[in-house]
């Protein structure tokens, strides 16, 4: 007998609170993500921003190539953090809630395609911090993952926060001062390019496999099977002799 509750098969009941506990380790971990950038923040803050210079990426120069993993997790000024906080929380939450374990993989992505997009094109040596690479990053990733999965409601989720985030949005324009439209340009790429990357598979109809019935007096695969005929069969004897030989 199943076991059912108010005439629901426990099957979908299980599925959709999968859903919700990943939407909570979402919303966790974008708290969690938040507090971490603040917190680094306030220890910037006090050493007089040592964080920023150490840790910042400069353009083209080898040995500071691994601080692509370490600029996004830090701010210029409180200004700075407080302008990306905002969307950072939401586009985040918004890339993470359908899957953890995706959004990390997206976010290791996104941090090395706008990190080497400074790395390599930003001009001077001019320093690059900023978590508004993952923001463009997440941007595009929850745009272009409703687009591979034909999910109407991601794509106009991701829009619409787009517009309600529009001043980020002003500062991708080459040329804004102060901003690294590049940086944003990579992180966009590797949004976009993670959409396709963790796209969700389907199979495709009749392509599956086949089973053939066995039937469980059948001879072993490679053994010979004998052909049914009929007396007035031309080539009965010619099967029967072959049938014979064991052919």
């Amino acid at each position: 007998m199943t076991s059912s509750t108010g005439g629901r098969k426990r099957g979908p009941v299980k599925a959709a609170e999968i859903d919700v506990a990943e939407a909570k380790k979402a919303f966790f971990l974008m708290v969690g993500f938040i507090a971490l950038i603040w917190v680094l923040q306030i220890f910037n803050w006090a050493s007089h921003y040592r964080l920023d210079y150490d840790y910042g990426i400069l353009p083209r120069h080898i040995g500071r190539l691994p601080q692509i993993f370490s600029a996004p997790f830090l701010h210029f000024s409180w200004d700075h953090i407080e302008g990306n906080s905002g969307p950072l929380f939401v586009f985040g939450l918004l890339a993470a809630y359908r899957g953890v374990k995706k959004f990390l993989g997206v976010t290791l992505i996104v941090a090395v395609t706008s990190g080497l997009a400074v790395w390599l094109f930003q001009g001077g040596s001019e320093l690059t911090v900023g978590a508004s690479g993952l923001i463009f990053g997440y941007f595009g990733y929850v745009l272009s993952r409703g687009v591979f999965d034909r999910n109407l409601i991601d794509v106009l989720t991701a829009l619409v926060m787009a517009l309600s985030y529009a001043y980020i949005l002003t500062v991708a324009i080459p040329g804004a001062p102060g901003v690294s439209w590049i940086g944003h340009l990579g992180g966009l790429i590797g949004g976009l390019a993670s959409g396709w990357i963790f796209r969700t598979r389907r199979t495709v109809p009749g392509t599956a496999q086949a089973k053939i019935p066995v039937d469980p007096g059948a001879r072993a695969p490679g053994s010979t099977v004998a052909v049914p005929t009929t007396p007035d069969n031309p080539r009965a004897d010619l099967y029967k002799e072959l049938g014979d030989l064991g052919l």
